[in-house]
């Protein structure tokens, strides 16, 4: 957990992608208020994320553990809230 005690909630993405935008949409009205506290990591602007991820975009993590990608499993994502 983070220092506040809230989870650390990360989507890897980056520009001008459709279904990250949608993703993260759809993770937004999952979490509502706390959709805000959501940390988006651009993985070009990172090598060693662009080597990791590459096109398996958009992932979700809870602190640093992995939630889903592609698409929001909400059922797991609802886990974490």
């Amino acid at each position: 957990m983070s220092p506040s005690n809230q989870p650390a909630w990360v989507v890897y993405s980056r520009p001008n992608c459709g279904l990250c935008d949608e993703f993260k949409f759809q993770l937004a009205e999952l979490l509502g208020q706390r959709a805000a506290d959501v940390q988006v990591v651009d993985v070009d602007s990172h090598p060693e994320l662009k080597r990791k991820y590459g096109d398996r975009i958009p992932v979700l993590t809870v602190d640093g553990d992995y939630v889903c990608g592609v698409r929001v499993d909400v059922e797991r994502v609802r886990r974490y809230l």
